[in-house]
């Protein structure tokens, strides 16, 4: 089995716990910054923080569109929370200058479970996720509205959907590299592994 190489965008937001939880799911794990950084990536991360500074600074270190070829020709992604606002197709309710890579169709919206001081924990179903509920901890989360007939809806909570899945693009709103359990990073480890050797294959 190969060991995949996973970037963590390195921009902004949590970046080592996700770093942490990637190297102890069996990845190689690798912050990432410039362009050139993504060439030998099996798979991405973009982490929690702040959407629209995300956005922003992607755009000024030249990041944006080579994120999104890479998207486009197949690579992994896994955002949560912010990250899951930047693989959405819209957002509902994004600043007008906000830009976000794609990779799911789905319509997110933003600060959706509330601000900060109302950022809680709750025990999440994950499909796909064996030994019982994952610990999501949500802070300023989004949530997403509707899904096109291609994402698979992984999780809910509250009656609210906050994880999916689309091809090789994983998004949960909520943080589980902050919980000290990695099953969700195994299973994007997992997604990456399994598509060594044919990310832009037909590109």
């Amino acid at each position: 089995m190969s060991t995949p190489v996973i970037g963590v965008l390195a921009l902004q937001g949590d970046v080592r716990e996700h770093l942490i939880a990637l190297a102890a799911a069996d990845a190689v794990a690798r912050p990432v910054r410039r362009p050139e950084e993504l060439d030998d990536l099996d798979g991405l991360v973009i982490p929690g923080g702040e959407s629209t500074t995300m956005s922003k600074l992607a755009v000024a270190f030249g990041m944006l569109e080579p994120l999104r070829e890479r998207v486009k020709a197949g690579l992994p992604v896994y955002g949560t929370c912010a990250g899951m606002i930047m693989v959405a197709d819209k957002l509902l309710d994004g600043r007008e200058d906000q830009e976000t890579l794609g990779g799911i169709e789905m319509i997110v919206r933003r600060n959706a479970f509330g601000r900060q001081n109302e950022s809680f924990e709750a025990a999440v179903e994950v499909a796909g996720i064996e030994g019982g509920p994952v610990e999501g901890v949500f802070i300023r989360a989004p949530w997403v509205e509707s899904v096109g007939a291609q994402v698979e809806v992984l999780a809910r909570y509250d009656g609210h959907t906050v994880a999916v899945r689309q091809g090789n693009v994983l998004a949960t709103s909520f943080h589980p590299e902050l919980t000290g359990d990695h099953r969700v990073h195994a299973l994007f480890v997992e997604m990456a592994r399994q598509s060594v050797g044919t990310v832009g294959a037909t590109t």
